[in-house]
């Protein structure tokens, strides 16, 4: 109820980053219903699939957006990294270069939208090896967002210790030796569900 409450009193970006954090498919659900603007149907697609695998939510994404903001660009680039983990090994590389491209005209446009600087480094911690994952790069991307969340007034639609978690998650895949304290601080800060779950059992 309390999370109810106070999604009811965020705005729909935010809304949809409370509900992420506490696993409410329900709640992602209705602000999908609700979405007026097609960067509110994106980020609602991009919250709810890493939750339900439900292919239903990447269906009908567009190849591109010709009018598309560097935030929209980003978070269809996110949609088509999550086609192509689930794809045929052809369809894979076709839709990881399309993600790629999405996330390369999302950087031209504003290399430091929070969505941009977060599907970027995703995506340079996922891609595979010889299509150029860099995981330095990911953590500098991840430290960048922490620090423009940190002068950020608008509403985005990500929390701070959502980057905390994925500069954990780099720090971790680096094997640095700093990797377990930052971890075990996250921990102490009681997180939601969802992150929770992310730093206890953590993707490979």
């Amino acid at each position: 109820m309390l999370t109810l409450l106070l999604a009811l009193l965020l705005s729909f970006m935010d809304s949809t980053q409370v509900y992420y954090s506490e696993k409410n498919v329900e709640g992602l659900q209705s602000l999908w219903d609700e979405a007026e603007e097609r960067v509110e149907d994106l980020v609602v697609r991009y919250r709810l699939y890493p939750l339900t695998e439900d292919e239903a939510y990447l269906e009908s994404i567009p190849s591109d957006l010709d009018d598309g903001t560097a935030r929209e660009l980003a978070l269809l680039s996110g949609l088509w990294a999550y086609r192509a983990a689930e794809a045929s090994i052809i369809n894979a590389i076709r839709y990881g270069r399309r993600s790629s491209q999405l996330i390369d005209e999302a950087r031209e446009k504003d290399p430091f939208d929070p969505f941009v600087l977060l599907v970027e480094g995703q995506s340079l911690l996922f891609r595979p090896a010889a299509a150029g994952r860099d995981r330095e790069a990911a953590l500098d991307r991840f430290e960048r967002l922490l620090r423009v969340l940190e002068r950020e007034e608008e509403d985005i639609g990500i929390a701070p210790i959502e980057a905390e978690i994925w500069r954990w998650y780099a720090l971790r895949e680096l094997e640095r030796e700093n990797a377990d304290d930052v971890r075990n601080e996250l921990l102490a800060t009681n997180p939601p569900p969802l992150y929770e779950q992310f730093l206890t059992d953590p993707p490979e």
